[in-house]
């Protein structure tokens, strides 16, 4: 046989699998899209996560609306962190043109213009449903490794957790937290020291910038209620497609610390709540990270020292991790070893540097007797990668120059009327966007402190000695007595951390009060 005949043989044995796939494009040899040489990536190692990179205008984000589609129609659901506001079009059926038309009788595969169920979620002020988490469903561990605190400031957290578990006041959000700080070394202070030890000024005060570091970043509208169930992220239609949840992130891309603080509590929520799936024939939940070097490059130290043990543990969830960048260099080693799917979009040599970073991205592919990798990078043209995947049994298939097929939604973005639309469907939006300010460990520590201001001496007793006690002491005790039916006892569970490995299931916030019968 030939050189093309081998390479059709090689293609078809090694992008063959017994259970279900979807399709990406088909198969080019020297520049030309091979007949009958369909790319496939099996559904049963998706969740072994991937790369999708290439330099700006290559159609990295096409290929992530590709891959989005595809999992949709075979009732995967997906989550897209849209950063660049582009994957709106999701929503809408595509156009049908000649180029289109030439590509797919090219690759061998018709072509469906089509819209996908989609759901938008916000962080800010984007429209959409509002994603939120308590300060207490992170707990202490969690909370003080996106504050970026030494051992020191971490135990006062530590400490600061404790005493509102053992006093019924609940942390909501980032003002009762830092009430709670506050009190500690103020009006608390001789309370709290003969509980549980002394408290440093100084510690406390670092602490108190941190918080209001995260603050302006927008982080007080991420901390609060009610919080966000990640059990919604698994919707279906009624067809059996799953939903495409885009988190539009276009206002926060100089707010790092925010987005980290989110992926954080995201992850570790999915892995404490999700069951284990293990080898399943299809993955659960699908993420893709956008420019995805801003989490990388950027992000809280908290996120790059937790991110390569997430992707070690979470696909074991069924869920898969996607991280779409510029250049493989842009995600850790660690990380990028862990990776099974990937596409690489070409790459564009200016300098040395640049020279270099496309060695070292060929390295990262399969040795092919078809192509020379490195040159092969950088001759690639908009909608063609480079892809290699994980067959059935984990083991990488040949790579594969491949034409990409067209995606089957729109490739533009919704206008704001079609975004309203779409909003006035959402159940989400109903259900999350009620903001709720509950009395919690703010409201009760101001109304103890105004109670102690108000106190009155008692009368001096009959030895003569002046000794003062509260008349309103007893009052104060039933009042906040009283609080224990309107807020959260230790009890509340803090599933975030079960990552981390100290923590349990997480409930809902609101699920648990209603549980307890406190509201």
């Amino acid at each position: 046989m030939g050189k093309r005949e081998d390479f059709i043989s090689a293609i078809n044995k090694g992008y063959t699998f017994k259970g279900d796939s979807i399709v990406l494009g088909g198969a080019m040899l020297d520049e030309q899209c091979q007949p009958d040489t369909l790319i496939k990536i099996p559904l049963k190692t998706l969740n072994r996560h991937g790369l999708i990179a290439g330099a700006t205008g290559t159609g990295k984000t096409k290929t992530l609306q590709i891959l989005a589609e595809n999992l949709s129609e075979k009732g995967i659901p997906v989550l897209l962190m849209d950063i660049k506001g582009d994957l709106s079009g999701l929503a809408k059926p595509g156009t049908n043109n000649k180029h289109i038309e030439k590509r797919h009788g090219q690759i061998g595969i018709p072509y469906n213009a089509k819209g996908f169920p989609l759901e938008f979620l916000t962080l800010s002020d984007e429209k959409g449903a509002r994603l939120r988490a308590t300060v207490s469903e992170f707990g202490p561990v969690l909370f003080s490794k996106i504050l970026e605190l030494n051992e020191t400031q971490s135990g006062i957290v530590s400490l600061i957790f404790k005493y509102c578990d053992d006093n019924s006041l609940p942390l909501l959000d980032l003002k009762d937290f830092r009430k709670a700080v506050q009190y500690s070394t103020n009006e608390g202070k001789e309370e709290i020291q003969s509980t549980y030890g002394r408290i440093s000024t100084a510690s406390t005060g670092a602490i108190l910038r941190k918080v209001i570091e995260l603050e302006q970043q927008g982080a007080d509208k991420f901390f609060g209620e009610k919080s966000f169930e990640v059990e919604d992220l698994l919707k279906k239609e009624r067809t059996g497609e799953g939903v495409i949840s885009v988190l539009r992130l276009t206002d926060i891309q100089d707010k790092p610390k925010l987005f980290s603080t989110f992926m954080l509590c995201l992850l570790a929520e999915i892995y404490s709540t999700f069951p284990e799936q293990g080898d399943a024939d299809k993955p659960k939940l699908i993420i893709f990270i956008d420019e995805a070097h801003l989490i990388f490059q950027e992000a809280s130290k908290a996120l790059l020292n937790q991110i390569e043990s997430i992707i070690k543990l979470i696909r074991s969830k069924g869920v898969g991790i996607y991280f779409c960048t510029q250049t493989p260099r842009d995600i850790p080693d660690e990380v990028l070893g862990q990776l099974g799917l990937k596409v690489q979009h070409a790459l564009r040599a200016f300098t040395a540097k640049d020279r270099k970073a496309i060695k070292l991205a060929a390295e990262n592919y399969p040795i092919s007797g078809f192509y020379e990798t490195n040159k092969l990078i950088t001759q690639l043209g908009i909608g063609e990668a480079l892809v290699s995947a994980l067959d059935e049994k984990g083991r990488p298939t040949p790579l594969a120059a491949t034409l990409l097929r067209a995606p089957m939604s729109r490739m533009d973005v919704l206008t704001k009327k079609e975004i309203d639309e779409v909003l006035s469907y959402s159940s989400l939006t109903e259900k999350y966007n009620e903001e709720l300010d509950r009395e919690s460990a703010y409201e009760i520590l101001c109304g103890k402190i105004e109670h102690k201001k108000n106190e009155e001496p008692e009368v001096k007793s009959r030895s003569g000695r002046g000794r003062e006690k509260s008349k309103v002491r007893a009052v104060l005790d039933n009042s906040v007595t009283r609080q224990i039916g309107r807020t959260v006892a230790r009890e509340i569970s803090r599933g975030l951390l079960g990552v981390l490995g100290i923590g349990g299931k997480k409930k809902s916030t609101r699920k648990s009060y209603k549980k307890k019968g406190w509201f």
